[in-house]
């Protein structure tokens, strides 16, 4: 019986883990989307990790659209839910939950999208053809006594495509595609990014269409985020 308890005891953890490793590499994308290729695929040629995400929204993608122009830190956030934007980014402001009027903009192959304070990590826009396609790229998000220490890097891009779907609704779908190096990274990478993923892109999603979604019920435009 003891050896029963210690063999569950192992195989209970290893069976969650596994199933966060697949389903953080494709909850809600259908076999389709996984095989689509999307606008920034080009980007990081040789990807060690592609995750894909997609969620249904029911508003138009001209409604989705502005919700994407604000992301950033100390902008609208990412839609995370708030208890992770409490435990893991504490300095960030809470990921709104309306669109802000001096946020929201029109976004221009160039611009930049903080991702923490000044100076640590941000993406640059590749493309943004409203109110299609969005894609951000990274090479910063690998703090900069790792670069210094063992060389470490990050190649990595998000490719947001929304798609008009049956009865006006949008199907949103998020690719990310990344390669890192040393060795060491890249396994630390491939263990942790898709459970993790699991949680904070499927957030983010779910938080995006439950802001789209209310706010087409009770429209209201503000201003006002300090930045």
């Amino acid at each position: 019986m003891e050896q029963v308890q210690t063999a569950l005891a192992t195989a209970i953890p290893l069976g969650g883990y596994a199933i966060a490793q697949v389903l953080g590499r494709r909850a809600g994308a259908s076999r389709a989307e996984r095989h689509q290729e999307l606008p920034g695929d080009q980007i990081v040629a040789h990807p060690q990790l592609v995750t894909d995400h997609a969620i249904t929204i029911e508003a138009p993608p001209e409604a989705v659209w502005p919700w994407l122009t604000q992301l950033g830190w100390h902008r609208g956030g990412f839609y995370t839910p708030h208890w992770i934007d409490r435990l893991l980014f504490p300095a960030n402001q809470p990921s709104l939950e309306r669109l802000d009027a001096g946020l929201t903009r029109c976004l221009r192959p160039g611009d930049v999208i903080p991702d923490g304070p000044p100076g640590t990590a941000w993406y640059v826009v590749r493309q943004a053809d409203s109110p299609r396609t969005l894609v951000l790229h990274s090479v910063t998000h690998v703090p900069a006594a790792w670069q210094r220490a063992v060389g470490a890097a990050i190649d990595w891009t998000w490719c947001f495509q929304l798609t008009l779907a049956p009865g006006g609704s949008t199907r949103l779908h998020l690719r990310a595609r990344g390669r890192t190096e040393p060795w060491l990274l890249t396994a630390a990478y491939l263990a942790a990014i898709p459970p993790a993923d699991l949680i904070m892109a499927m957030g983010m999603l779910h938080g995006l269409r439950k802001c789209v979604q209310r706010q087409r019920r009770t429209p209201s435009v503000q201003g006002g985020r300090q930045k």
